[in-house]
């Protein structure tokens, strides 16, 4: 309550923090003390005064002569207050907050043995998870999980928006968490769609990546594809590797690689109005994930907050204390009783 009775409310730097809603009025505090001796003037000679002398004021070095000034003195801290007061002096604290309609996305990354092929250096599934952190590092509010697969399919992160967590699993994936050996596109893809049903998500995307056609796993790629078209999912398959399906002897780095099953994962994109994408090597790989960064995006609102606290009662109760004040010594010997 009284905390507007310090001094540190005239102080230059903290006059310098606030925000003036109407900073005008600050130049009629120049005008103050022009308008004090333009009144006295023009009414230097019009004064009524009291022949009466307190104290003599008269003699050379005489401290009473300087109390004269107080009254003028208080008068011009009034004004100045009352216009500093008029300025509305403000702290503004700017919030923004932004607006964004969330996508749901669930990565399928295959963790099969044939992933650690070296066509992708240093090798497919080293080259995946790479390009998947930066993928997730771009999104915004969305929630992202993680499911791998070979033999089998199981989450590893359930949907999320601590990408951090995320990081972590995926720097954690390797082929060895998986023993059953194989690739269960079909079971991989109906893992993620059950993480997908029941969210409320504007868009639900899975982006499945292997490089393998499906040889494990009790449920038909395809018949996966419509069940995740009926819960309103969208997947987006990326074959990694190069050559056609099957095995097949590369002489540049000689050694036997496996190359994906494009078929499947291209029905799989068809059937649930997704798209099919194909990384031969690292460049391309990293341009498919931004293809579907760009696809998936919604609109950003941006929301702007301003906190405003207003500080013009503090320099109002100066004003009134300093009127007061030029009010009191209106009635002592200081000033001139008999003035107007």
């Amino acid at each position: 309550m009284w905390d507007w009775l310090s001094f540190d409310w005239f102080t230059l730097s903290k006059l310098r923090t606030f925000t003036w809603a109407h900073p005008y009025y600050l130049y009629g505090i120049l005008a103050v003390p022009i308008a004090f001796w333009l009144r006295n003037f023009f009414h230097a000679g019009a004064f009524q005064r009291l022949g009466i002398t307190f104290i003599n004021d008269h003699t050379p070095g005489s401290w009473s002569k300087w109390l004269r000034f107080l009254f003028p003195a208080a008068g011009f801290l009034a004004l100045s207050c009352l216009l500093i007061a008029l300025a509305r002096p403000q702290l503004i604290n700017t919030l923004t907050e932004r607006d964004a309609e969330v996508i749901d996305i669930m990565l399928a990354l295959d963790i099969s043995d044939s992933m650690l092929d070296k066509d992708l250096p240093p090798n497919r599934l080293t080259s995946a998870k790479s390009v998947a952190k930066s993928f997730i590092s771009g999104r915004l509010q969305d929630r992202v999980g993680l499911v791998v697969f070979a033999g089998e399919a199981f989450t590893l992160c359930p949907l999320t928006n601590d990408y951090e967590l995320l990081y972590g699993f995926l720097e954690d994936v390797n082929h060895r968490m998986i023993s059953i050996a194989g690739t269960a596109v079909g079971s991989a893809l109906a893992v993620c769609i059950n993480r997908l049903r029941e969210s409320t998500a504007k868009s639900k995307v899975v982006i499945l990546l292997s490089d393998g056609e499906n040889t494990a796993g009790n449920l038909d790629p395809i018949t996966a594809a419509k069940l995740a078209k009926a819960f309103g999912v969208k997947v987006y398959t990326i074959a990694i590797g190069r050559g056609n399906s099957g095995r097949f002897f590369n002489d540049s780095l000689g050694v036997s690689l496996t190359a994906p099953d494009e078929g499947t994962l291209l029905k799989i994109s068809k059937t649930t109005n997704g798209q099919f994408y194909r990384a031969t090597d690292n460049a391309v790989l990293a341009n498919v994930f931004r293809q579907i960064d760009r696809l998936e995006r919604v609109n950003v609102k941006n929301r702007r907050y301003q906190e405003v606290k207003d500080f013009y009662r503090v320099y109002l109760n100066w004003a009134i204390a300093f009127f007061l004040v030029m009010m009191f010594l209106k009635v002592t010997f200081i000033a001139n009783v008999l003035e107007d």
